[in-house]
C-alpha cells in the first residue's frame, strides 16, 4: 500500500524559556541584538533558563493521530503552540502541509466581543476559506455545536462548555488537513466528547491529528502512534499505544507511604503485592493478594480490623473491602495479615489503595495510611470506566 504524504514534521524542536519574568525580558534583549549580530547561542542555557521542550522528532502522514502525553509541565503544551506557529522553536523546525486547525486553549482564536457567528467567519477566513465556503459550511458548524439559541451572543458571555462546541465544531466542520487538539475537550459534557470523536473518526482519513489528553481511554481510542514526554524531552515514541500508555502511567508509581492518622498502637513493619512492593504489574482476571505485618505496641485483645480503600491514578475512590470479619486472638508481638481478592475485574490501568485500621469491636481508628502501594493492571481492553464487569449475554 503507498504511504500518505508526511503533514508534519517536527526536527529537533527545543524551546527554552526563563523562570522569571525579568530575565525573560533581559534574555529577549540580548537575543534581539545577537540575532542581528548573527551570533544566536541557542543551544546554551543561561542561568534560570530550562528547556521547556527539547530535541523533538516526528513524522505525521495524512490518515494519522498523535498522542502527546505526560504529566502536567512535560512540555505538551508547549510542543503544540510551537507546531501551530504561535511561538518559534529556538532550536530546530516544524514543516507543515496544508491547513490548521487548532483546538489548544479554551476560547482561544476567538474575539471576545464578536459573536459566536461572526467568530466563524472570522475563523474561517484565517484558515484561508472563501467566505462563499464558509457560508456552505455555517449552518453545518451551529447545527454540531448546539447553540444555535446563542450563536448571535458575544462569545464573551459563553460557558467554558460553549466555546469548547465552538472552538471543535469550527475546527472540525472546516475539515483542515491538520487539527491540532489539546486537553480543552475535557471540559465537554460525555455527549458532546462522543460526538466529536464520531466526527474526528469520519474526518482522520483525510487529516493528520495532533491530540494532547490525560485520559489514557481517549488516546487509546484515536491514536496510532504516542509520544509520551518527561521534562520536555520525549521518553518514548512509537506506534505501541499499550506500551506508551503502560510507561505513563508507571510514572505515577511510588513506594512512598503517607501516614495520615497513627495512635501508636500498632506499626506497619512490611506490606506488598503478590509478594511485590514496587513496580507491581498483575493482570485482569488474576488473584489480588495483599500481605501486611504489623508488630503490636499496645495490648489489644482481638486483631484490629483492616480496611483497603482502592483508588483510581486520579485519586477517586472506586472500590473497598473490610478483610476480617471474624475475631481473632492476639498470642504474640506481631500479626500477619493475607488478604484475597479472587477474579479481581479493575480495568486497564493504575491503581492505588488506602489502608485503614480499626480497633476491632469499637472501630475506632488505630492507623491511616494513604496510597500504600500502586499497581498497574493489564488488560487488552482501555476502557472509560476502572472496573469492567464480567457478563454473559444471549442474543436472540
Amino acid at each position: 500500500m503507498e504511504e500518505k504524504e508526511v503533514l508534519v514534521k517536527a526536527e529537533g524542536v527545543s524551546k527554552k524559556f526563563s523562570k522569571d519574568l525579568k530575565t525573560s525580558l533581559k534574555y529577549g534583549v540580548q537575543d534581539l541584538f545577537a540575532n542581528f549580530g548573527r551570533n544566536n547561542k541557542a543551544a546554551v542555557l543561561r542561568e534560570k533558563e530550562f528547556w521547556a521542550v527539547k530535541d523533538i522528532n516526528f513524522e505525521l502522514r495524512r490518515g494519522e493521530c498523535l498522542g502527546l502525553i505526560g504529566h502536567n509541565g512535560a512540555g505538551k503544551s508547549t510542543l503544540l503552540k510551537i507546531l501551530n506557529g504561535l511561538i518559534r522553536p529556538d532550536e530546530g523546525k516544524v514543516t507543515i502541509k496544508g491547513k490548521v486547525s487548532a483546538l489548544i486553549e479554551l476560547g482561544a482564536g476567538f474575539n471576545p466581543i464578536m459573536s459566536g457567528r461572526e467568530n466563524i467567519y472570522n475563523n474561517g477566513a484565517v484558515l484561508g476559506f472563501t467566505k462563499k465556503e464558509i457560508n456552505d459550511k455555517v449552518e453545518e458548524i451551529i447545527d454540531f455545536a448546539e447553540i444555535r439559541e446563542f450563536i448571535d451572543m458575544p462569545v464573551q458571555n459563553y460557558s467554558s462548555g460553549m466555546k469548547v462546541r465552538l472552538g471543535f465544531a469550527v475546527a472540525a466542520q472546516m475539515e483542515p488537513d491538520v487539527l491540532i487538539i489539546d486537553e480543552v475537550l475535557a471540559v465537554g459534557d460525555l455527549g458532546f466528547v462522543l460526538k466529536c470523536f464520531k466526527t474526528i473518526d469520519t474526518i482522520l482519513p483525510n487529516t493528520a491529528i495532533v491530540f494532547v489528553s490525560h485520559s489514557m481511554p481517549m488516546v487509546a481510542r484515536i491514536c496510532n502512534q504516542v509520544i509520551l514526554m518527561e521534562r520536555g524531552k520525549s521518553d518514548y515514541k512509537g506506534y505501541d499505544i499499550v506500551k506508551g500508555i503502560g510507561l505513563y502511567y508507571n510514572k505515577f508509581t511510588t513506594s512512598e507511604t503517607g501516614i495520615l492518622f497513627d495512635d501508636g498502637s500498632l506499626k506497619l513493619e512490611s506490606f506488598d503485592i503478590n509478594n511485590a512492593k514496587e513496580k507491581v504489574q498483575i493482570k485482569r482476571g488474576e488473584d489480588l493478594v495483599i500481605h501486611l505485618c504489623f508488630t503490636i505496641l499496645k495490648e489489644m485483645p482481638f486483631a484490629p480490623r483492616v480496611y483497603l480503600e482502592f483508588r483510581d491514578k486520579e485519586q477517586r475512590p472506586i472500590a473497598g473491602c473490610i478483610a476480617n470479619e471474624v475475631k481473632t486472638g492476639i498470642n504474640s508481638n506481631t500479626i500477619q495479615y493475607e488478604i484475597t481478592i479472587k477474579n479481581i475485574l479493575f480495568s486497564l490501568g493504575l491503581y492505588s489503595f488506602d489502608l485503614g485500621v480499626m480497633d476491632y469491636e469499637s472501630k475506632s481508628p488505630l492507623l491511616r495510611i494513604n496510597n500504600l502501594i500502586t499497581f498497574h493492571v493489564e488488560s487488552n481492553n482501555q476502557m472509560w470506566v476502572p472496573i469492567e464487569l464480567e457478563s454473559e449475554c444471549k442474543v436472540y
